[in-house]
């Protein structure tokens, strides 16, 4: 999931922001001014509506933000690198290069999500417990009670044992822990997401034909998410699983050919695109990538433009680029390979210098190649 705008680094970690947020966010605070607030607490203002339903949406999200931050703490207490937050439409997500070493740490990862989140919730329901006990049950009492329920919600719905949830990688690991088959638990958890979004969906259109209300739709698009999520994690298990050992050397494309950034489409086209038998070529200067162009991303430059246009106008640019070292093992790039649109990685050596390049194809192969080896526990038999 890609960040719209940064809002800067939380424990060195970038934070970002889809814009998809925003959409939620929206929701959220209209319907706490607009519907319970004013339905709970009658003859208030509508400014004070507003308020109080935009102070609780903005607690929510750093409430969310606490949540993936706690990921981001304990992974890198575990040696993992963290690239990224960013907040979206379902949450958030805290991007991680690599996997945990071992269940326990995938479950002090996991576990520490939720934790936060009901420990939010505790603190915000003292504090309306408080209020309470001294009379205060006004707006501001709503929206404190409202921010003590929306987080343990929140950390009860994160533990339910299913991908990608963090109770999915709870579930990953004490399935791990049994068998010692990190691919297989990662199956065993991604096919509980597919179950748990199929219930999702049942249960909201249920609720939408029987006249409930538009929340069943919701439920709809979160089981819908769920199936989806649970698919894609359980095609990168049993990658993951092909995949085990091979480096990056082992697949990518030694110094490929390259292109100026300062060469237009046209020229492009006419000498470069009919040479060679790739479809990407990295822009360099000094043998340092500077960014990657790629058929895709020509195309939609209309034929009138090209002479005007030069590829660093139409490349993926270098702060997107996805740059690997060669001995780093392909399991690793792979989660990192949606970074660029492109979904191809330069390879580079310590000092910055292109090396190689790794495409889908590649890695494609690789996988087909993989899944012909037998596994060690079945050799010799």
């Amino acid at each position: 999931m890609r960040a719209s705008f940064r809002l800067g680094r939380i424990a060195g970690v970038p934070v970002g922001v889809n814009w998809s947020v925003l959409v939620i966010f929206a929701l959220i605070a209209w319907a706490l001014a607009a519907n319970q607030f004013p339905r709970s607490y009658p003859d208030r203002s509508p400014v004070a509506y507003t308020l109080a339903g935009l102070a609780a949406a903005v607690v929510f999200f750093v409430g969310l933000l606490a949540h993936e931050v706690s990921h981001a703490v304990v992974a890198k207490r575990n040696g993992l690198t963290v690239e990224s937050i960013t907040l979206w439409l379902f949450g958030g997500v805290a991007e991680l290069r690599g996997e945990p070493r071992d269940p326990g740490a995938e479950l002090r990862i996991a576990g520490v999500g939720p934790l936060v989140s009901l420990l939010l919730g505790a603190f915000f329901g003292v504090i309306a417990l408080l209020f309470a006990l001294v009379g205060q049950g006004g707006l501001l009492f709503g929206a404190i009670a409202w921010l003590a329920g929306i987080n343990v919600l929140l950390a009860v719905f994160n533990v339910l044992p299913a991908a990608p949830l963090d109770g999915g990688r709870l579930l990953r690991a004490a399935v791990w822990k049994a068998t010692g088959d990190r691919s297989r638990a990662s199956v065993v958890a991604a096919r509980a997401g597919w179950v748990l979004g199929a219930l999702l969906i049942g249960l909201g259109l249920w609720r939408f034909l029987s006249g409930v209300g538009f929340g069943g739709l919701w439920l709809v698009l979160i089981g819908w998410f769920l199936i989806g999520a649970a698919g894609v994690e359980e095609r990168q298990a049993r990658a993951g699983s092909a995949l085990r050992g091979i480096r990056v050397a082992d697949v990518m494309t030694p110094q490929p050919q390259t292109a100026s950034a300062d060469m237009t489409v046209a020229d492009f086209v006419d000498h470069y695109l009919f040479a060679y038998r790739h479809s990407a070529l990295p822009l360099t200067e000094d043998g340092r990538p500077t960014g990657l162009v790629t058929v895709d991303r020509v195309r939609g430059v209309p034929a009138d433009r090209r002479t005007s246009t030069t590829l660093a106008e139409v490349a993926c640019r270098a702060d997107d680029l996805v740059l690997a070292r060669p001995g780093e093992q392909l399991n690793d790039l792979l989660p990192r390979l949606n970074e660029c649109a492109d979904g191809r990685a330069l390879v580079v050596s310590d000092d910055g210098r292109l090396t190689g390049i790794v495409s889908p194809s590649d890695i494609s192969r690789a996988v087909q190649r993989g899944s012909l080896r037998t596994p060690a526990g079945q050799r010799g038999k």
